[in-house]
């Protein structure tokens, strides 16, 4: 079965910076969007980021625009989200989550369009 597991959590200050990684496993990353989403308490989970499986194009939330990069490394069937500039409302468990399907796989920020998900890493953002 696809297999994702996301890593590199953790708490930083506001203005500070962290790169969560995605780990894809029984899957070729290859032809698969992978897409970034968060979830804060008592709010609905949101797309942050993707990036395609044809071409590698990327996208972007309005809120994470140009402190937030995406990029994927096929050899290590890894994608990862590189967040600077932290703020105290991008703090919410961050989950990756990828799918094949032909209306997907160009990239997509709905989190209903994605099949596979990984269990979610929490960053938290506090001074």
């Amino acid at each position: 079965q696809v297999q994702l597991v996301e890593s590199g959590g953790g708490l930083v200050q506001p203005g500070g910076s962290l790169r969560l990684s995605c780990a894809a496993s029984k899957f070729t990353l290859d032809y698969y969007v992978i897409g970034w989403f968060r979830q804060a308490p008592g709010k609905e989970r949101e797309g942050v980021s993707c990036i395609s499986s044809n071409n590698g194009s990327t996208y972007y939330a309005d809120s994470v625009k140009g402190r937030f990069t995406i990029s994927r490394d096929n050899a290590k069937n890894t994608v990862y989200l590189q967040m600077n500039s932290l703020k105290p409302e991008d703090t919410a468990v961050y989950y990756c989550a990828t799918d094949q399907r032909p209306m997907v796989v160009g990239g997509s920020l709905d989190k209903y369009a994605y099949e596979y998900w990984g269990q979610g890493t929490q960053v938290t953002v506090s001074s």
